[in-house]
């Protein structure tokens, strides 16, 4: 496995470890027939993978690693060497598991690179793991559900509000027809926030919360002799919106849909504060290394969230929700009420790894013939919420949802090709624009 492979399934591990983690609305519905969901011979279930970096190398093993006759039978990725590394890490983690091993079946023919991969590569699926930069999620996904797949999408599922639009409008066709789509907002899936979801009432009405995604940050990656432009910036990709959409969007999402999943709605308006402190060199491209923000709901209830990337400082990942009859402590898994005694703690000993069973639900819906998960619509909202997060704390103004949502905003390329020039470009010093707040203007 490459470095950077180990390093973001690190990362995952030790978010599991410190946070604890997520599920979406999971609607039952009426068996139907195999015929609706597999293409395959012996009802197997053909995965193609679209992005091939260290999320989806680790979204193929947890599919592959489901107990349903699943086959990965192609990949794609703009560059040649993340399918290679990907197919080899992939090959090392399962190395000790021959007959999971034997659920590989990728041959040159059907590992497809550059911005088209996935058209080529989409048609051979029954699901479609999408585990690209967010940028591309919503170009994606609507392939897919035109294609009619079922999906696994990592989060966030867009960038800008015309990127939340589509993946709408997409998931509004998904539910026609009747296909799964599980987003990768895992702490849905996740034992303990599951049990604490479940027990949402005994804090009563939920007032207000707080929200945290403070740690040192993720990896750099320099520019390299020769490099266009594009495939800099699509190389360094977490440092462009276009791309990663700030990692309030990228990771602090997490915690944002957790307060929307328990308040049972999205936000309605939001202002904060944000910058580049620290991490401010060439290579940090666009976004800023802390945001604060106070989203506020329909009913008055605010939400205070909280992320930043600056070594040396705080570290935490977690939730609290307020109530008018006590609080839930969500990385502790806890309960209490107004006075702080404990109402219930969840037992550490009988967590899972949501990573893993949001695949297993997933694939075993499919394999059963059953439609249970529309993810979608929520993953698009929460995505929203950081977005509009983002705009709030880029330009320093009240920013509201609906016209958020309803601006028009569209950050991304208009051409796509190595050749291309990216939405935003460095100046003649190699810095790129940094939005200023009070002269940055959305709406």
């Amino acid at each position: 496995m490459s470095n950077d492979a180990k390093n973001r399934t690190n990362s995952r591990r030790e978010f599991v470890k410190q946070s604890s983690l997520l599920t979406g609305g999971i609607i039952a519905a009426p068996l139907m027939s195999h015929a609706n969901f597999f293409s395959g011979s012996e009802d197997t279930i053909k995965v193609v993978l679209v992005g091939c970096g260290g999320r989806g190398t680790g979204a193929a093993i947890q599919a592959l690693l489901s107990k349903q006759n699943v086959k990965l039978v192609a990949m794609a990725d703009a560059f040649r060497d993340n399918i290679d590394n990907c197919y080899k890490s992939i090959g090392e983690e399962l190395a000790d598991n021959a007959a999971v091993l034997a659920k590989i079946d990728v041959p040159e023919e059907r590992k497809f690179t550059g911005f088209d991969g996935y058209l080529k590569a989409i048609p051979l699926a029954d699901v479609v793991i999408l585990c690209t930069p967010p940028g591309f999620r919503p170009i994606h996904f609507e392939e897919a559900i035109k294609q009619g797949k079922h999906v696994f999408m990592e989060k966030p599922v867009a960038v800008d509000p015309t990127g939340v639009q589509r993946v709408l409008k997409a998931a509004a066709v998904a539910k026609q027809k009747k296909l799964n789509v599980v987003v990768g907002l895992q702490r849905h899936y996740q034992n303990s926030y599951r049990e604490l979801f479940k027990r949402k009432d005994q804090i009563g009405d939920i007032t207000s919360a707080q929200a945290w995604w403070n740690n040192d940050g993720v990896w750099v990656r320099g520019r390299k002799a020769g490099q266009t432009e594009m495939e800099y910036q699509m190389r360094n990709w977490y440092y462009f919106n276009w791309l990663c959409g700030d990692h309030i969007t990228e990771q602090h999402i997490h915690n944002l849909d957790v307060v929307n999943w328990f308040k049972g709605a999205y936000p309605v308006k939001a202002q904060g504060m944000g910058g580049r402190q620290v991490r401010k060199g060439k290579d940090h491209g666009e976004i800023f290394d802390h945001h604060f923000v106070e989203f506020t709901y329909a009913d008055g209830t605010i939400l205070n969230s909280q992320c930043r990337h600056i070594p040396g400082t705080m570290s935490r990942v977690d939730e609290l929700l307020i109530g008018t009859k006590g609080k839930i402590h969500c990385g502790a898994g806890m309960v209490a009420d107004s006075k702080g005694k404990t109402l219930y703690k969840f037992d550490s000993k009988t967590e899972n790894n949501p990573y893993q069973t949001e695949h297993d639900e997933l694939f075993a819906a499919i394999a059963k013939g059953q439609y249970k998960f529309e993810d979608a619509e929520n993953g698009a909202h929460s995505t929203m919420t950081s977005i509009l997060g983002r705009m709030a704390t880029y330009s320093g103004q009240i920013i509201d949802m609906d016209k958020a949502l309803n601006s028009g905003l569209d950050i991304m390329p208009k051409t796509f090709a190595w050749d291309a020039a990216p939405p935003v470009l460095p100046d003649a010093d190699g810095f790129y624009p940094i939005a200023v707040p009070g002269k940055t203007k959305y709406i």
